[in-house]
């Protein structure tokens, strides 16, 4: 190459990168099957970096199941944080519970349930009191993606309001 650039690591990281995108769709419906669609392409993407920055990738035998115990890995660490979040988010919502008696649990249990975005937006329109262009601002998100999280949480509280 003459630029100074090891010929080699060049070899061995273009290998890795045909060996991933070889599997990627593959990889992609596992992790989707353990964590989600939400998450499938985090899983994978911080499974293949972490593969790739120790080099086990380079050195691994069989670096296909390699590259699905590293996604399984990943997955199940994703899931142990998000058991752990839900955990923290119930344990605050019970301590607002404890200290608002005039607050409804199936309410609060409604809006720790909704995703963090619609979370998001609610908190801003309504107790920040801002219009969905200033939240959209705030948050880097299109005003009418503000509405969308709006509407689809509104709807979602509306279930238990109504029940």
């Amino acid at each position: 190459y003459g630029y100074g650039v090891d010929v080699e690591n060049v070899k061995e990281a273009r290998s890795e990168a045909e060996l991933y995108s070889e599997c990627r769709t593959d990889l992609v419906r596992f992790a989707n099957a353990l964590v989600g669609p939400s998450d499938a392409l985090d899983a994978v993407s911080d499974a293949m970096e972490s593969l790739l920055t120790t080099g086990a990738l380079a050195e691994a035998g069989n670096p296909r199941a390699l590259m699905y115990r590293a996604v399984l890995a990943k997955a199940r660490s994703m899931q142990r944080s998000g058991f752990r979040r839900r955990a923290r988010e119930r344990r605050f919502a019970e301590s607002i519970v404890v200290e608002s008696p005039h607050v409804r649990p199936d309410v609060l249990e409604a809006v720790v349930r909704l995703s963090a975005r619609q979370r998001a937006c609610l908190f801003l329109t309504y107790w920040e009191d801002l219009t969905p262009s200033q939240v959209g601002e705030r948050l880097g998100i299109g005003e009418g993606t503000v509405k969308q999280y709006l509407a689809r949480a509104r709807a979602n509280l509306r279930k238990v309001l109504d029940e």
